[in-house]
């Protein structure tokens, strides 16, 4: 029996890892409260208990020749990393997201004795199948967020377990956005539209400028119209500051760090892919998803067959089919975005139709998956520790 205070490593990559890690730290305390929690995270880990070593700032990186030019930071870091840790000897070590960074140093821990975690399963059922190859070496627990991922593990020998998404136990359904608008200083009897441009700097340097041009379209179709913004950061309000100032257009409140807020506040939402489309469908809002690499990463992509036609979005691929319209790469210009929030905001039925579905994933997404997480996560430690 070791009777030393568990240590348990966590690496998280960007803003909605944090958030996942500090939700998951919190319930892990509850099974072992005297815990120390070691590794990479942003600013919710920290305020939890982490003894961060490096920020998760360090690691969110977006696109193909992006990571290229950060590669040789990102790989110091992780041989830093992984040194520290097999020193260390972590209970267990918790990779979440960030599968690049993660599963290899997964894989090397494993093969050394450390018990490890995969949080959140990378999207193998969509794209890059062959990838579970290498989940099967890195992780001893594959923890899912989506109901359909573990049979998909399951049929490749990968144990897995479904926990839920914390975000769906957090946010519940809010249907008076007057109430938002007020809150945030807006009109409240105003149609407004929210701008959700992304939580990296790289993809709101790409997104900004059509989802401002499309503003401009909306208003001038729609006097009356306000906008909300969504800053994930400061750099992230800076930048999308900047492209307000480049482009002549001036008529968005920008909002810090509260993007539920916006969302609530809107009738419909222009949202750059990832965990704000979730988001999203749990406040329960109309919304357009819209995404942007750079060309040679989405050329180099589609030609060596990693992007292939399918659903990109979480609503649509949560619901199986297409519920909300997705307008990425080419053709994410200022017009396409601007026509798909009218064809929201022109059609009552279409908007109704849509909340049910949003309730329906709501409530089968809803399952404390912290909680479950953390029990999952608890009994590995305590197993290992015997």
């Amino acid at each position: 029996m070791n009777n030393k205070a568990p240590i348990i490593a966590l690496v998280a990559g960007e803003a909605s890892g944090d958030q996942l890690g500090a939700a998951l730290m919190s319930r892990l305390l509850e099974h072992v409260p005297e815990a120390r929690f070691v590794g990479v995270g942003g600013a919710k880990m920290q305020a939890v208990g982490m003894e961060a070593w490096w920020d998760s700032k360090e690691l969110a990186v977006m696109g193909l020749f992006e990571v290229l030019s950060h590669l040789p930071r990102l790989l110091e870091i992780r041989r830093e990393l992984r040194r520290r840790l097999l020193e260390l000897q972590p209970d267990v070590y918790i990779g979440i997201d960030a599968p690049d960074f993660n599963l290899g140093l997964e894989i090397k821990l494993r093969r050394q004795g450390i018990s490890t975690v995969h949080y959140v399963s990378p999207t193998v059922w969509a794209w890059r199948k062959r990838r579970v190859h290498k989940i099967a070496k890195a992780a001893d627990l594959v923890l899912c967020l989506f109901p359909f991922e573990p049979d998909f593990y399951h049929d490749h020998g990968v144990e897995a377990a479904y926990v839920g998404h914390p975000l769906a136990d957090q946010i519940q359904p809010d249907f008076n956005p007057a109430a938002a608008r007020e809150k945030l200083g807006l009109d409240p009897n105003a149609t407004t539209v929210a701008l959700l441009p992304g939580s990296r700097v790289s993809e709101v340097h790409r997104l900004a400028e059509p989802l401002l041009e499309a503003a401009r379209i909306l208003i001038a179709q729609r006097p009356g119209l306000q906008f909300a913004g969504a800053m994930a950061s400061d750099a992230v309000h800076e930048e999308f500051r900047q492209s307000m100032d480049r482009y002549e257009f001036s008529d968005v409140a920008l909002v810090d760090n509260d993007p539920r807020t916006v969302i609530a506040a809107a009738d419909a939402v222009i949202c750059a892919s990832g965990t704000a489309t979730l988001e999203t469908l749990l406040v329960n809002r109309p919304l357009v998803m819209t995404y942007k690499i750079s060309a040679a990463s989405y050329n180099f992509a589609k030609y060596s067959r990693l992007i292939r036609p399918q659903l990109f979005s979480l609503p649509n691929i949560l619901a199986g089919e297409r519920l909300i319209p997705e307008v990425i790469q080419e053709k994410a210009t200022a017009e396409n975005l601007a026509r798909e929030i009218n064809r929201w905001l022109d059609s009552d039925i279409s908007r109704e139709n849509l909340k049910v579905r949003f309730l329906e994933i709501h409530e089968e997404l809803q399952c404390d998956a912290s909680g479950r997480a953390a029990e999952a996560v608890a009994g590995l430690i305590h197993k290992g520790r015997g």
